[in-house]
């Protein structure tokens, strides 16, 4: 299936899926409304279940695949350095505007709740979110058990470490029959990719209408200026990174965005990077990025790079504050974004990552938890705009590394071809004929 033929598809499904939900939602009973979704959710979760048995396998193939390449060059590093660099950037001018928008709308303010004494079960302690846990669950005990868990971070320092070992063997002793086998898993692995996103139409439908079908549409309208204000949020996000991505891409960086379309598309109508993963390393290719760049910098962005999380979070945590009447001061504000750039990163393989960490950080500050039902209700709604922020926050990051790195040619599309990953000018090809 193409890419304009599966964009076509993802709207139609969105849109069915709406209107087949709120019908749902009208006419049944609560008990015919939990059977359907339930119904529903199956189809979804076989879809994500899908994604997520080909993700561990693509990132190892395409980083080490990307690494040999590389040979024994220096270029690791500073991809790694500019990688870092701009993902700690992002990060902070994220969470900034998140908070300065929640003080600019006040979403909580009016609310006037009181402060609850019980506590709110969101699936993972306050106390596992700690800077040790988080830098000893980089390294994984076992290639086998992060590939199982889909621990991209994991999954990502063993591939620099057998990727790096591979190249530096081809480098003394010529072409190895392993490397032969990554070329030839990742053609694979391309391959699977495009069997199981033929199915992502079906279940972006059973998604939407599995969420329309319980919450219903009103549910929207209850929470329209709350959902309103965070949409304005990213949109600005959105206008930002565009703008960053201009300094180094120029116009380009808006063939990037038609580019990304397809998957951006994907992670919002399903709330799920992982779904757009293979899709976004497919634009970013064909967007003219070197393999080697998009597979090394692409995972790291997923565990480092979470814009539209991060913007979320520091507006959810303000809004919790404000709904139970509760003044925090620059300073305390401040902390609180310093917590939330430290205690978000690394754990985007976690269900409602985004959920956890604010539950945290409302535990770490002594504010009310269960302010999390308040977020719970239209948490999906969120969850898509969040996601397709990050998709987009992510590829303007690899796009801007890789022609900061040199490999990309300032030339129209049509004046290039594809050589071992690198376009090259077909003036040149003809003159080297």
């Amino acid at each position: 299936m193409n890419q304009k033929k599966l964009l076509k598809y993802i709207l139609i499904a969105m849109i069915s899926g709406i209107l087949i939900g709120w019908i749902f939602h009208s006419i049944l009973s609560p008990e015919q409304i939990s059977k359907i979704a339930g119904y529903l959710k199956i189809i979804t979760d076989v879809f994500l279940r899908l994604i997520k048995m080909i993700i561990a396998p693509l990132v190892f193939a395409t980083i080490v695949s990307g690494l040999i390449s590389m040979g024994k060059s220096s270029s690791l590093g500073s991809i790694t350095l500019k990688a870092m660099s701009w993902f700690i950037g992002a990060s902070f001018i994220s969470l900034l505007l998140g908070m300065g928008l929640a003080n600019y709308f006040q979403p909580g303010s009016g609310m006037n709740l009181s402060i609850p004494q019980e506590a709110v079960n969101v699936g993972v302690s306050a106390s596992s979110l700690s800077l040790e846990t988080f830098i000893t669950h980089i390294f994984p005990r076992s290639f086998a058990e992060a590939m199982a868990n889909n621990e991209i971070l994991q999954i990502l320092v063993f591939s620099i470490f057998f990727g790096s070992a591979l190249a530096f063997v081809q480098h003394s002793s010529g072409s190895t029959v392993i490397g032969r086998i990554i070329d030839e898993l990742c053609k694979v692995m391309f391959r699977i990719t495009d069997y199981v996103m033929a199915l992502a139409p079906i279940a972006v439908f059973a998604a939407i209408a599995s969420a329309i079908t319980v919450q219903g549409p009103k549910l929207i309208l209850d929470y329209s200026i709350f959902i309103g204000q965070f949409y304005v949020g990213l949109l600005i996000l959105w206008t930002i990174l565009i703008t960053i991505g201009y300094v180094f891409l120029k116009k380009d960086v808006f063939r990037l965005m038609g580019v990304v379309k397809e998957p951006t598309m994907l992670a919002f109508a399903t709330a799920s990077s992982e779904s757009a993963y293979p899709k976004t390393m497919e634009a970013l290719d064909k967007f003219g990025v070197p393999k080697r760049i998009t597979s090394f910098v692409l995972p790291l962005g997923y565990s480092f790079n979470l814009d539209g999380s991060m913007m979320y979070m520091a507006f959810a945590v303000l809004f919790i504050a404000q709904a139970y009447n509760i003044d925090l001061s620059f300073a305390q504000q401040a902390l609180i974004l310093l917590t939330l750039m430290i205690t978000s990163k690394g754990i985007a393989g976690v269900s409602r990552a985004s959920i956890v960490v604010i539950a945290s950080t409302l535990a770490m500050f002594k504010l009310p938890e269960a302010g999390i039902l308040l977020l719970l209700a239209v948490d999906q709604f969120l969850d898509m705009g969040r996601t397709a922020t990050n998709v987009i926050g992510n590829s303007i990051a690899t796009a801007v590394i890789a022609r900061t790195e040199g490999n990309k040619h300032d030339l129209p599309e049509e004046e290039v071809i594809a050589v071992e990953d690198k376009l090259i000018p077909i003036n040149r090809l003809a003159d080297n004929n």
